[in-house]
Parts: C-alpha cells; sequence; structure tokens
C-alpha cells in the first residue's frame, strides 16, 4: 500500500514536499516514482528512484527544481518541490514497480498511491 501526502495550494515560487509511506510489502527490490496528471492531460512521469543505492531520475520539466529522495528506515520517498510554476498543478501519485533500473512510463508500474493535489497559483 503506498500512501501520498504533503499537497496543498502554493503560491508561484514556493515549495512544498510530497511524501508516500510504504507499507503491507517489502519495496527494497522496487523502482519509487512520481507522476502527476493535470485535468484533461495524459499522466506524466515527474522522477523516480530506487530503494537499493541511491539511484534516482528526474524528467527534464522539473530537473533542477524537483529531488526525489528516500529514508529506507521510515519506508518513506519523498518529493521536493522548488520553485513551484502554475504548470506544475496536478494531482500528483506515487507508485511502485519491481525493476532493476529506473522505470519512466507511468503505466509500467504496478501498485499506485491515492493521490495528493498541488495547486500552484500566480
Amino acid at each position: 500500500q503506498l500512501q501520498a501526502s504533503g499537497g496543498g495550494v502554493v503560491k508561484t515560487g514556493g515549495s512544498l514536499r510530497l511524501s508516500c509511506a510504504a507499507s503491507g510489502r517489502t519495496f527494497s527490490s522496487y523502482v519509487m516514482g512520481w507522476s502527476r496528471q493535470a485535468p484533461g492531460k495524459e499522466r506524466e512521469f515527474v522522477a523516480a528512484i530506487k530503494w537499493r543505492g541511491y539511484v534516482a531520475y528526474h524528467a527534464d520539466s522539473v530537473k533542477g527544481r524537483f529531488t526525489t529522495s528516500r529514508d529506507n528506515t521510515k519506508n518513506t520517498v519523498y518529493l521536493q518541490m522548488n520553485s513551484l510554476e502554475p504548470e506544475d498543478t496536478a494531482v500528483y501519485y506515487c507508485a511502485a514497480v519491481a525493476a532493476d533500473t529506473i522505470v519512466v512510463l507511468p503505466n509500467l508500474y504496478d501498485y499506485w498511491g491515492q493521490g495528493t493535489q498541488v495547486t500552484v497559483s500566480s
């Protein structure tokens, strides 16, 4: 089970940190990903990180502004979002897939959290 939290309303240039708490299974061999979906748009990959070893990847649209990280002791993955823009407004989802390498296609993820709304006002 994946539980995402931390969304909210923030002004342009602001920051938010999303959390994704994992429970119910061992995710040590999984890739944890973040995706987002804005109204009327397809789900878009944002970032992903492996539980084992510090391997992370961020989409070009968020590179330099967003950072994903994990805390193995808490079974939690984070998405730190800085310099937020109105274009970042979306429902953000965390997801997991059993994989050895970073997965950037949202439809390849097997387990999904419920999503958390991020709204950036101009």
